[in-house]
């Protein structure tokens, strides 16, 4: 990757992944960033240690529901009561009715929210540095269980964003984050464990704690951040400052129940400079990083909700993560064929973004009616989860276990799917600018009638 640094007067930009920022003394530099590596969420480890010697009902240890065990115990020991307390405690900076901007604004852009969550935070997210080397090991990211893995990532999302009775304690949203957090931890621990019997499984000494506050509060960055400042611009839509200090204080409360940190996220402004400062810190790609990758498209392709060619996958890649990094994780260039379809799509999620928001009705009833057939899709037997998911630990790691890249499916037909929103895009703009180019005509010919 080239890095090119601009200075004019007392400013530095920066250029990194196709994306442009002035460097200030409130960004963070690697030396501030590289502490967060070596701590990580010790009260959910020592809880997991002290849950993990309980007698549980499923016959094996490794689909336990780790929250439900702490929800019955609890009382029995004081850090299990510790974790309970906190937990269940509303931090006193969350305003509810901030929080429910925030999810309108998941549901009101749910199509170029997804995708930038799939294609940049997740799929461009496997350049960073340390994520490659956890996910690698856990076996959750083989192309033939990717979509499963990817399915349940979007349950926790959909009950965050479900209403703000669900990121109340006991909520559906807060106890999504909350079970991801005791999965964290257990992933953690089974993998230093590892390190005890071969201390080349990991090099804990260059990449840190796994799954360690850095990554932690990196991964919240993921769902935030990294949609507000490059996969919605990067589709022609941006928010105002008041959607974006909705949209973080959203997540910060899911980084709270997460055991993540939260002080990254306290302000939209203090957001935006983590991020940046991730971006230009934390980004290297590897050889591991690209097979994952490469199996979340080989996953995806032709499957519920998009149905989407690995051809269309590549060109929205591209676009949501620019021309350097998707180089870097060796996506394939695209043809102009899916560069048009790309524009067309564009145009549509825009024309959605500028003009349902300002009719309120309109607006409030997709947003119920999306959360409504949404999690009805997921909760399909034949395409989606078919029961919610408790987050167990189905994927554990193992001295021998890395993932592989997978192999291309074979598909004799293709069902319809997102690429329609390209046809429609281009379909539109085709019309406007007809509409357009008549009334300019007819305008003309009015006033010039000696040019007939």
């Amino acid at each position: 990757m080239s890095v090119t640094t601009n200075k004019k007067g007392n400013r530095v930009e920066y250029h990194y992944w196709d994306y442009s920022f002035e460097w200030t003394d409130q960004h963070r530099p690697g030396s501030e960033l590289e502490p967060w590596t070596r701590t990580c969420d010790t009260l959910a480890d020592e809880c997991n240690a002290i849950l993990d010697a309980l007698p549980a009902s499923a016959e094996d240890p490794s689909k336990r529901d780790r929250y439900a065990l702490l929800r019955d115990n609890h009382a029995s020991d004081p850090k299990l009561e510790e974790l309970w307390t906190q937990i269940n405690t509303v931090p006193e900076w969350v305003d509810w009715e901030q929080i429910q901007r925030g999810q309108d604004l998941f549901w009101r852009y749910l199509v170029p929210i997804t995708n930038a969550l799939t294609f940049v935070s997740l799929l461009g997210g496997m350049g960073a540095i340390r994520v490659g080397e956890i996910l690698s090991r856990t076996g959750g990211f083989g192309a033939k269980v990717v979509r499963r893995r990817l399915l349940e990532t979007v349950q926790h999302t959909i009950q965050v964003n479900n209403s703000p009775e669900a990121m109340h304690p006991g909520g559906e949203g807060a106890l999504a984050s909350v079970r991801v957090r005791l999965l964290h931890s257990a992933v953690r621990r089974k993998i230093m464990g590892l390190v005890e019997q071969d201390p080349t499984y990991y090099d804990a000494n260059r990449f840190g704690i796994p799954i360690n506050d850095l990554d932690s509060f990196a991964t919240i960055n993921t769902f935030s951040s990294t949609v507000i400042w490059l996969g919605l611009p990067r589709q022609g839509i941006t928010l105002t400052s008041q959607q974006e200090e909705d949209y973080v204080a959203l997540w910060r409360l899911v980084a709270y129940y997460m055991g993540a940190p939260t002080e990254p996220f306290e302000s939209a402004a203090k957001a935006k400079l983590v991020s940046e400062s991730l971006l230009v810190n934390e980004f290297k790609p590897t050889d591991t990083g690209r097979i994952l990758a490469r199996n979340i498209t080989i996953g995806l392709e032709n499957t519920a909700p998009i149905y989407a060619s690995l051809e269309y996958m590549d060109a929205l890649t591209r676009l949501l993560n620019g021309e350097q990094l998707s180089d870097e994780l060796h996506i394939p260039k695209t043809s102009l064929y899916y560069r048009v379809l790309m524009w067309g799509y564009c145009f549509w999620v825009q024309v959605q973004a500028k003009t349902l928001p300002f009719i309120p009705a309109v607006d409030r009833h997709l947003i119920a009616s999306r959360k409504k057939f949404f999690w009805k899709h997921l909760m399909d037997e034949k395409d989606g989860l078919g029961k919610e998911t408790v987050f167990d630990f189905k994927y554990v790691p193992g001295l021998k276990r890395r993932t592989r890249l997978g192999e291309r499916k074979k598909y004799f037909f293709k069902k319809p799917g997102i690429e329609i929103l390209s046809y429609l895009g281009l379909l539109s703009a085709f019309g406007f600018a007809a509409t357009f180019s008549t009334g300019l005509y007819f305008v003309i010919t009015r006033a010039f009638p000696q040019t007939r």
